[in-house]
């Protein structure tokens, strides 16, 4: 009888996975998002996204530990606002982790589109998202083990990155590649700073341990984003970007833009505080303010109002994910990175 990670089985199944790569999507710095075909049996086909290594890292055993440690830490993160992880898989030397494919653009390209377009967010529209992003948060933090006992989940890089808006309307966090959780990643937080700069909690730009809070912090950095449409925490450089989010006053936001009121202030101002036991204590009760705001008065956003504002920023026709601008190319080159668009394999 087999056995896994301690339980018994009733019987196994052995069989082959086949990628069929069929285009880069998005290339970082440390590793390489692929668009993918899955191949099974009797003509089985599923899109998906595969997370490759760079060569220049698969040589270094902390990194692949942790690439590793990833995989697994998301396995089991089940939850329509987080990438789904499917499989993790090993060929050649090569480690790879199959992920769910979004057919959209993350939050950066689209604060980018919306900036070239001369659009303004509604900011109701801003607050939906970040609430998106909150249920995911709220999930993930709330994580316990086969035994039941808290993983203590902390993300350490949210940011318009790693936020992805599908040309439906769901939001999706994704890319855990840094996050902590008790015996899954080597954690070197206190000696080293994770994150990015211009979205990273105080504490973490203060080299010291982390919690979910700071997490929220960093919610509160991207609300303010989509809002205000730049990141007031943002300096020239990374190291200014640290120094401004340890050392400027959070703004009274009312005065930034006369859309923010009473209500919405305050939630970016409590996200946003310095000290911690003023800060929200949980992404739930982020969430919860998040949601009032935009509908305590009846209907407010939902994924298909977000899915048409989408659609219609990027020049997508009905619910496909077509990209046609000058030649064809110009608004492909500026999606490619995380656009699913149709494609066939050479």
């Amino acid at each position: 009888m087999a056995h896994h990670a301690g339980v018994a089985s009733l019987f196994a199944i052995q069989t082959d996975f086949r990628y069929e790569i069929v285009r880069k999507i998005f290339e970082g710095g440390m590793g390489v998002v692929y668009e993918a075909e899955q191949l099974g049996t009797r003509g089985f086909v599923k899109r998906v996204a595969i997370k490759v290594i760079r060569q220049h890292y698969a040589n270094q055993k902390l990194f692949i530990e942790n690439f590793i440690g990833e995989a697994k830490l998301v396995a089991d993160l089940i939850h329509t606002n987080i990438v789904q992880t499917y499989h993790l898989g090993e060929a050649d030397g090569l480690y790879f982790i199959a992920m769910e494919l979004i057919r959209g653009v993350n939050l950066e390209q689209f604060a980018q589109q919306l900036g070239s377009k001369k659009r303004v967010l509604p900011v109701e529209l801003a607050v939906f998202i970040t609430s998106r992003v909150a249920r995911g948060l709220a999930y993930a933090h709330a994580k316990l083990d086969k035994d039941a006992r808290p993983l203590g989940i902390v993300h350490r890089d949210v940011s318009l990155k790693n936020i992805m808006i599908a040309f439906e309307g769901d939001v999706k966090l994704t890319d855990f590649g840094i996050a902590k959780a008790r015996g899954f990643l080597q954690d070197q937080e206190g000696e080293v700073v994770a994150g990015k700069a211009d979205y990273m909690s105080p504490e973490q730009a203060n080299f010291q341990i982390t919690d979910k809070r700071s997490d929220l912090f960093s919610t509160g950095v991207v609300l303010a984003h989509l809002v205000l449409g730049h990141n007031p925490f943002k300096g020239s450089t990374p190291e200014e970007s640290r120094q401004r989010i340890l050392n400027l006053p959070i703004p009274d936001f009312r005065q930034m833009d006369p859309r923010v009121d009473d209500n919405l202030n305050h939630i970016l101002q409590r996200a946003l505080v310095h000290e911690l036991p003023s800060r929200y204590p949980s992404a739930d009760e982020l969430l919860y303010d998040l949601e009032y705001y935009i509908y305590h008065s009846g209907y407010g956003p939902t994924n298909e109002t977000l899915g048409r504002f989408v659609r219609e920023l990027f020049g997508q026709v009905g619910r496909q994910a077509v990209a046609q601008a000058r030649g064809g190319t110009e608004l492909l080159e500026h999606t490619a990175r995380v656009t699913a668009t149709s494609a066939a394999k050479a």
